[in-house]
């Protein structure tokens, strides 16, 4: 392979050495963090600017700054520790009560509402000394979070968004509508004219990252009058509350946040498109033990949910 010899000249520890470096952006504090000497640190960099040819590191003042290179560099130097990472971290046999390990899952914040505490019980009651960190994902990030899949251990995505990967069904759910307490127009069931003349809040609206009723909306014929966007379902009431607007939400998701207060809860008036929530992984992760034991986890978790 053509980069065979590039990498063969490489030393791995300039990886460690690189990351500290654009993380601290001082030579000193980054020494401290490897617990390096000053003098060791300051010669990695040395090899650093010259495998770039780059100076990575710009004095400005008495601060340093990073090149425009060195600032393209952090997310991918993150991305490759991990994965270096979980090459020599690799076991044939793993014991999850016996490993300090952390999984990094990303989802929205329904998604994290509705799963995360019981897999994280789970994980604290299998496996003491493992953590599950819950990162929620925005629209814009999305794109980049499928990207980097290889670098995560899960990504909770309803179908539809991700494909292509390997992927496990987790609940179904469907969509109701938001509505302020206080709003005239509200009924259990609201009428195609009164969501065709209310505004709205959306929580996401980019052509890779919607929701499917707010598209199953426009194909209806309603062009929904956004007020407000806000990329989290857990606040939807606060934007709702004392308004006229309406918002979609799931169904597991509403009566947590009609606890909230000033809020209500309304149906559509057709049979809004299902919701089937899916955890999706990389396929280098298919046969690790360890990504296994996470899966379990998750599957265990919704029997309890259910």
């Amino acid at each position: 392979m053509p980069d065979d010899p590039l990498l063969s000249r490489l030393d791995l520890n300039l990886l460690v050495a690189l990351d500290a470096l654009l993380t601290e952006r001082n030579v000193t504090r980054a020494a401290e963090r490897l617990r390096l000497s000053q003098p060791s640190l300051s010669a990695a960099l040395a090899r650093l600017r010259v495998h770039f040819d780059d100076p990575l590191l710009a004095r400005r003042g008495n601060t340093y700054e990073l090149t425009p290179l060195a600032a393209r560099l952090p997310e991918h130097t993150a991305d490759a520790l991990n994965a270096v990472r979980r090459v020599f971290e690799s076991q044939s046999r793993w014991d999850p009560s016996e490993s300090s390990r952390t999984f990094t899952v990303h989802g929205s914040d329904y998604a994290l509402t509705v799963i995360g505490p019981a897999v994280s019980r789970l994980a604290s009651a299998q496996a003491p000394g493992v953590r599950v960190r819950f990162v929620p994902t925005s629209s814009m990030g999305i794109d980049d979070v499928l990207n980097r899949l290889a670098s995560l251990d899960a990504l909770i995505l309803p179908h539809g968004i991700a494909a292509d990967r390997p992927c496990m069904d987790l609940w179904r759910d469907d969509w109701v509508v938001l509505a302020a307490a206080d709003n005239p127009r509200v009924h259990p069931t609201l009428s195609l004219e009164t969501l065709s003349a209310s505004p709205w809040v959306f929580t996401y609206q980019t052509r890779v990252s919607f929701t499917a009723v707010g598209r199953q909306l426009e194909q209806l014929g309603l062009q929904p009058r956004i007020e407000a966007i806000v990329e989290s379902f857990s606040l939807l009431p606060l934007y709702v509350a004392g308004t006229d607007r309406l918002a979609l939400i799931q169904r597991k998701l509403a009566p947590r946040v009609q606890g909230l207060g000033g809020v209500a809860v309304c149906e559509l008036p057709f049979e809004p498109v299902p919701l089937i929530e899916a955890l999706w992984w990389h396929p280098a992760h298919e046969n690790d033990p360890e990504h296994e034991w996470l899966r379990g986890l998750f599957t265990e978790a919704v029997r309890d949910l259910a």
